[in-house]
């Protein structure tokens, strides 16, 4: 069975070109490109180049080229479905469950791309051609758009008295057409209804460019209709998993590295006309933590621009709150707030490109400086306020998935508390100064702990541990003679440190000559020593932790080893290699 379209798009749209390549291959940046040595053959000049904004890998010394599905297949020797089930679990997604009912879920996608495509199609056509329109055109005009922005965005315009639906009934059934969310039925009158009459359309695409939903605004000042409309969801279609413009603004990842996040298409629209590109707009609801993955897969900063006025700011404060979970290392979110009664259109409109570039520069906020900005101001000098103020911050800091992130914003929501109560902190700041590190000490921990991968520090925690055990361990030597490491230098230590015990001399870790640099790399990084830190040093519970080390580090092995055993099944299709994979998932069962 074929994958639905949706769902691999979706994972295109997680993973960059270059994420997927730079698991296999050292990548350098040089201007849109990434170069690098060619993984299909040896070579000493680099001839290989990853585009992310075109999605596609090119080898010039053999003619190698595709995208990252094609990659994945040629480098790990996989069928078309074993890279998707890869690259879905690199993306942090589920594995795709086939069903009797894809094949009719693939036609109804055929089928909805197609009504939208004609649809936006046809209205595109009729705003710039149809005489009788004059008023949207006129209201375009004003808002200072012309036919450039119309056509590069593909903006429409249908009348009050449309007939579009009589032409697609012709062509698709009258439930698939209304499941379109483009037409609902008028029960009173029995008529079908086009739901954008009367407005400007904006297309929403999905990451490939294919229109899937629409935006729609009146060009009259009426008071009993909503100004800006959406698409209803659907099947195919939802509001929390798009955002409109990303198909456009994505491909600007290789040269700027901040995205505009702001609330309306005109916005989006006012802003491209004025030469700023890399924006986006939610659809009508709350940011979601989908759409800020999304976002993070392009670019490392986030600048949320809503409106003026204290619905704006109520929206940026909930996006704040809700999207400050989801801050990484590397990644910044930051908020915008323009003058009163002004938008990201009007602002720009009135005082050009640079004007607004550089009031981005001055102004802008990161998320945890607005949050705390906000509560502060939420705040009275009282011990009960103070306290209720920290606890919200507090609960907001713990929030953040990332410990890193996590650690490093608590500790500044801390330290601008501490400012505020300096007769309180009067005696205890050395003490405080003393237990926390300074945001300097923390950021370079940061950097240097982002290169560690899961599984080493699986092994420092074990390293640790044995470190700072060795006269246990030396009595229980089998206890660590066969796990099984995966990175050299630490297997290196461990086979050194094994060796030293069985000379049955007691022994320091100084006997062990070990490189200091080394050392305090393990007992840095290691996530087992804040464990011990919040329990009894006992013998039990080392050897207790030491066992549940041992079996993770046994069960990456083993899942490693299932990998190639499915690889190798996949080609030989041999007796001998099956009964092999299937003893290997019954020992992952009983583990």
């Amino acid at each position: 069975m074929k994958y639905p379209k949706e769902y691999l798009n979706e994972i295109k749209t997680r993973l960059k070109v270059s994420t997927v390549v730079s698991k296999s291959v050292a990548l350098k940046k040089r201007g849109k490109e990434y170069v690098g040595l060619s993984p299909f053959k040896n070579e000493k000049t680099p001839s290989f180049t990853v585009n992310d904004e075109k999605e596609f890998y090119h080898c010039f010394a053999t003619s190698e080229h595709g995208n990252i599905f094609d990659f994945v297949m040629k480098i790990q020797n996989l069928k078309f479905g074993e890279a998707v089930k890869h690259l879905a679990q690199l993306a942090g997604m589920q594995p795709y469950m086939f069903s009797k009912q894809d094949e009719e879920r693939e036609k109804k996608w055929k089928e909805y791309l197609s009504i939208y495509d004609q649809y936006v199609n046809f209205y595109h056509n009729e705003l710039l051609k149809n005489e009788a329109y004059y008023s949207a055109r006129d209201y375009l005009k004003n808002r200072s758009l012309g036919k450039n922005e119309v056509k590069k965005f593909k903006i429409g315009y249908i009348d009050k008295n449309p007939t579009f639906f009589e032409k697609l009934k012709n062509q698709f059934s009258e439930q698939t057409l209304v499941e379109s969310g483009l037409f609902y039925l008028d029960e009173k009158k029995n008529t079908y209804i086009e739901r954008f009459r009367g407005r400007l359309i904006f297309p929403i695409n999905n990451i490939s460019g294919q229109p899937i939903a629409l935006g729609g605004r009146i060009i009259e000042n009426l008071d009993y209709l909503a100004k800006y409309i959406n698409s209803p969801e659907t099947n195919f279609f939802k509001k929390g998993s798009n955002l409109y413009n990303l198909d456009l603004a994505r491909k600007l990842s290789n040269k700027l590295d901040h995205i505009y996040l702001v609330e309306g298409y005109m916005d989006v629209v006012g802003l491209n006309k004025n030469g700023i590109e890399n924006v986006v707009a939610n659809l009508g609801t709350s940011l979601t933590d989908k759409q800020i993955l999304t976002l993070n897969q392009f670019f490392d900063d986030i600048i949320i621009c809503f409106d003026g006025d204290e619905s704006g700011y109520k929206a940026a404060l909930r996006a704040a709150e809700n999207s400050i979970k989801e801050l990484k290392p590397e990644k910044q979110i930051s908020f915008l707030f323009l003058p009163d009664k002004e938008d990201p259109d009007s602002y720009v409109n009135k005082n050009g490109k640079n004007f607004f570039v550089d009031f981005t520069k001055q102004s802008k906020l990161s998320i945890h400086q607005f949050i705390f900005s906000h509560y502060k101001k939420q705040t009275d000098n009282n011990p009960s306020s103070m306290a209720i103020f920290e606890k919200k911050l507090r609960a907001i800091a713990n929030t953040i998935k990332d410990d890193f992130i996590k650690k490093y914003v608590l500790e500044y929501f801390l330290e601008k508390i501490a400012e505020l109560t300096p007769h309180s902190n009067q005696n205890k700041n050395k003490h405080y100064v003393k237990k926390t590190k300074s945001l300097e000490t923390t950021k370079k921990y940061f950097n240097d702990s982002k290169s560690i991968s899961g599984v080493e520090l699986k092994e420092f925690s074990l390293l640790y541990l044995v470190l700072n055990n060795l006269p246990l361990l030396q009595a229980n030597i089998h206890l660590i003679e066969n796990i099984k490491f995966f990175t050299e230098i630490n297997k290196q230590i461990l086979n050194t440190i094994i060796q030293k015990l069985k000379s049955e001399q007691q022994i320091t870790v100084e006997d062990l000559n070990l490189d200091k640099q080394l050392i305090d790399k393990i007992n840095k990084f290691a996530p087992i020593k804040h464990i011990l830190k919040n329990k009894p040093d006992n013998e039990n519970q080392v050897i207790e932790l030491l066992d549940d080390i041992s079996k993770d580090l046994f069960n990456y092995d083993l899942e490693f080893r299932i990998q190639e055993l499915e690889s190798k099944f996949s080609k030989d299709m041999s007796e001998t290699t099956f009964n092999e994979l299937k003893e290997l998932k019954n020992e992952r069962k009983i583990n």
